[in-house]
């Protein structure tokens, strides 16, 4: 294959064509159909091909361009390379095939956190804490490995293997292990624990391909454990497929309740949505949590549950994602994810915030400017279009235009942010030290029956602190005990949530974390006043 000599000077083509080579696209598809415009496409590559100054691979042009391309258009649609787009749908995919591993980064080593239950990792023996020396023969501690790199290595086809070469702390060896790969779970939701004796709280982290089956069992579950309402966590989830959603949705609705509609230029890109009564929990008080990073088809479930008068929303103000997109997968195996329709809620509101086509500044900017302006801390600094007013079921005053406006705004909790607790945090301190003390600690801590039984074996507050502080110090954030007073309950509580998480697995984490969440907190003063009754008041 030829390849382009001199990259600055075919650097200004990439911006040239950018235009031009989408439209190429249309040529190679539709030839038959092809406009003056495509005809002059064609003709222009033909000339850069055939005369152009330094032999160039017009296919890499071309490839370079299509980025460039679809920026011209809303801030979703996006083209993804053939490279990039295993790993781009696997996160969404609800598996991918690997050894069944998480690993932290150690002093530039790669240790074990976590070996996935039943996985290929924990099949041959491997354990929480073990160092990976070798992978296939090919050292890999000491060496300034990124992460992207180590987990290249690590996955793989199903059905192949991996050799590691593996110290653990009881043996003077070095341990040899095969791992056959195979398909690893990517889960969906965090955590589904009870949080008061008749409150069950989920926390979902996206909307993939097993959403739905997971949040279901999450429910269920609850039921079953006495949970006579719930909490669902939004916040953070910038969405997924728009299916999962619905589903989601369906088992709070009563029959024939409308979901959400959406209507694109294309027919078959408009439908409405409505759901079909056969949800297990219609009568169930709930709560919607939301932030400025719940996004797209999490707004998709919240606006139903919202306009329905079905729950009552807690949080922040949405990010504001109302258009849909379509995965297409091209000939050579890239793909462009292109808008096809917008979704509307089911009051008929459209929540997707302003953007220009190809000027992406100040949407990618928007959540600065909310912080910049006080949202973040006064529901009065949001202004909403009063020409998209929209009522509820139950008729409510509702807005477009701009993501939803939670029911209860809950302001972003700073009270024990300080410049000590920002330093630690942005070194990453708060989880080196977790894991270094849970690593030490990992055969006590892992035998405690229960989470009650695991933190009395932490130590007390005010020993976990100094030791925590101590451990700061030695990696250069100097004490400042003025600081570190006020930041003390959030420092405390953030190192004993990691540690469980660590040690007992990522649900324990929110069973920590959410015993001083504001907003979590506050979602339950609004269930235990009633707020959350069906159907919910005007």
């Amino acid at each position: 294959m030829k390849t382009i000599k001199n990259p600055i000077t075919w650097m200004p083509l990439v911006i040239a064509v950018s235009v031009i080579a989408g439209i190429w696209i249309g040529v190679l598809y539709n030839k038959h159909n092809s406009s003056v415009g495509e005809a002059k496409v064609s003709e222009i590559l033909s000339l850069i091909k055939g005369g152009y100054v330094d032999e160039v691979d017009v296919d890499s042009l071309i490839e370079n361009t299509l980025p460039n391309l679809l920026s011209n258009l809303d801030p979703h649609s996006v083209y993804i390379p053939a490279s990039e787009l295993a790993a781009v749908n696997e996160d969404l995919d609800g598996s991918f095939s690997g050894i069944g591993i998480s690993f932290t980064m150690l002093t530039d080593t790669v240790t074990v956190n976590e070996v996935i239950p039943g996985g290929p990792s924990e099949k041959v023996g491997l354990l929480p804490g073990d160092r990976i020396m070798l992978i296939n023969d090919s050292a890999v501690a000491g060496h300034n490995i990124p992460n992207t790199n180590i987990v290249k290595m690590l996955r793989g086809e199903k059905g192949t293997s991996v050799k590691l070469g593996v110290k653990r702390k009881n043996s003077k060896k070095l341990l040899t292990f095969e791992v056959t790969r195979g398909d690893i779970p990517v889960n969906s939701v965090d955590a589904a624990y009870m949080i008061s004796p008749e409150t069950g709280y989920i926390k979902v982290n996206k909307f993939g391909r097993t959403t739905s089956d997971e949040f279901l069992t999450g429910l269920l579950n609850l039921h079953n454990d006495g949970a006579k309402s719930f909490i669902v966590d939004l916040r953070g989830n910038t969405g997924g497929f728009m299916e999962m959603a619905i589903l989601m949705a369906n088992e709070f609705l009563k029959a024939k309740s409308p979901i959400v509609f959406t209507r694109g230029r294309d027919r078959m890109d408009e439908s409405h949505v409505f759901s079909d009564g056969t949800g297990g929990f219609q009568d169930a008080e709930l709560v919607v949590l939301l932030d400025e990073y719940s996004a797209s088809a999490s707004e998709i479930f919240a606006g139903a549950m919202q306009d329905n008068d079905r729950a009552l929303i807690v949080g922040r103000r949405s990010f504001g994602k109302g258009l849909v997109q379509r995965q297409m997968t091209l000939n050579d195996s890239s793909a462009v994810r292109l808008t096809v329709a917008r979704y509307y809620t089911p009051s008929g509101r459209c929540i997707q915030k302003d953007y220009k086509l190809g000027d992406r500044s100040d949407y990618d900017m928007d959540i600065v400017t909310r912080y910049e302006r006080g949202e973040f801390y006064n529901s009065d600094s949001i202004k909403f279009n009063p020409e998209l007013q929209f009522n509820t079921l139950g008729g409510r005053i509702v807005y477009g235009g701009g993501g939803i406006m939670p029911d209860v705004f809950v302001p972003n909790d700073t009270s024990g942010i300080t410049n000590y607790y920002i330093n630690v945090m942005n070194a990453g301190l708060l989880q080196k030290f977790a894991f270094e003390y849970s690593d030490k600690n990992r055969e006590t801590l892992s035998s405690a029956k229960n989470l009650d039984e695991f933190l009395k074996r932490i130590p007390d507050d005010d020993e976990l602190l100094q030791q925590f502080v101590s451990y700061a110090t030695r990696n250069g954030i100097p004490a400042r005990w003025y600081y570190i007073n006020i930041s003390r309950n959030l420092i405390v509580n953030n190192l004993k949530a990691l540690i469980a998480s660590d040690i007992l697995g990522r649900e324990n984490y929110y069973k920590v974390i959410n015993t001083q969440d504001v907003t979590v907190q506050q979602a339950l003063k609004e269930l235990q006043s009633g707020n959350a009754s069906i159907p919910l008041s005007h």
